[in-house]
C-alpha cells in the first residue's frame, strides 16, 4: 500500500482559521461573495467565499422502491437536470426537516410519513458555504395535482419520474444524471438497501 498513514480519524473535522478581514464583493437575491484574509497556520491568504443560506433536499422512495426525481431547468449548467425535490432554506435558523417537508410538498404535491436523515453534503467546499442535508422520506402519498404554485421561470412546471433505484444508479453512472446531490443520494440508497 502506497501513501502515508496517519492517526487521524476519517471524519470531516470542523474548524475554522482565523479571519482576519472581510470584505463582501457581491450581494445576491440568494447568496453573497465574500473575500475573507485568512491566517491558515501562518499563511495569510485571501479566499472568496460563497456564503450560503444551506439547503435541503427529498429522496422520496414509493412502496414499489422507486424514486422521485423533478426536472428542473439550471441556467449557470445551461441545462435541464434530473434532480430531488430540493430547496434553500428560508431563515438561517428554519429547521431542516420543516424545510424539506415544505419543499417536497411544494414541487411534488407529496407528502410523507416516515422521515430520516440519508446524507449531508458538502457541495463544493473550496469556493462555498453550501451545505446540503438529503432526508430519506418514505410513507408517501402523492397527489401531484395538489402541486400549489410556487414560483416562476424554472420553477413554474416540473414534470416528474419515478424511478426504479437500479436505474437511477445506472443513469448516474453514465452520466445521464449529474445533478450531484441526486446523484450522491442515489448512490447512498443503493448502498444502505445492499
Amino acid at each position: 500500500m502506497s501513501g502515508v498513514e496517519h492517526d487521524l480519524p476519517l471524519a470531516d473535522e470542523a474548524h475554522l482559521h482565523p479571519v482576519l478581514e472581510e470584505r463582501e464583493q457581491f450581494a445576491g437575491a440568494k447568496w453573497s461573495v465574500w473575500s475573507e484574509t485568512v491566517d491558515i497556520n501562518g499563511h495569510v491568504v485571501v479566499r472568496d467565499v460563497l456564503r450560503h443560506p444551506g439547503a435541503v433536499a427529498v429522496a422520496a422512495l414509493d412502496e414499489a422502491g422507486r424514486i422521485l426525481l423533478i426536472r428542473q431547468y439550471r441556467h449557470p449548467v445551461g441545462a435541464y437536470l434530473w434532480e430531488l425535490p430540493a430547496g434553500l432554506l428560508d431563515q438561517p435558523d428554519e429547521e431542516l426537516l420543516e424545510c424539506a417537508r415544505r419543499e417536497l410538498a411544494e414541487e411534488a404535491g407529496v407528502t410523507a410519513e416516515i422521515w430520516s436523515t440519508l446524507l449531508t453534503l458538502a457541495l463544493s467546499p473550496g469556493g462555498t458555504s453550501e451545505r446540503i442535508t438529503v432526508f430519506l422520506a418514505t410513507g408517501l402519498t402523492v397527489d401531484a395535482g395538489s402541486r400549489p404554485f410556487t414560483g416562476e421561470a424554472e420553477e413554474r412546471e416540473l414534470p416528474q419520474l419515478w424511478v426504479t433505484l437500479p436505474d437511477a444508479v445506472e443513469r448516474c453512472l453514465d452520466g445521464s444524471i449529474t445533478n450531484a446531490t441526486a446523484v450522491a443520494a442515489i448512490l447512498a440508497l443503493a448502498a444502505v438497501q445492499e
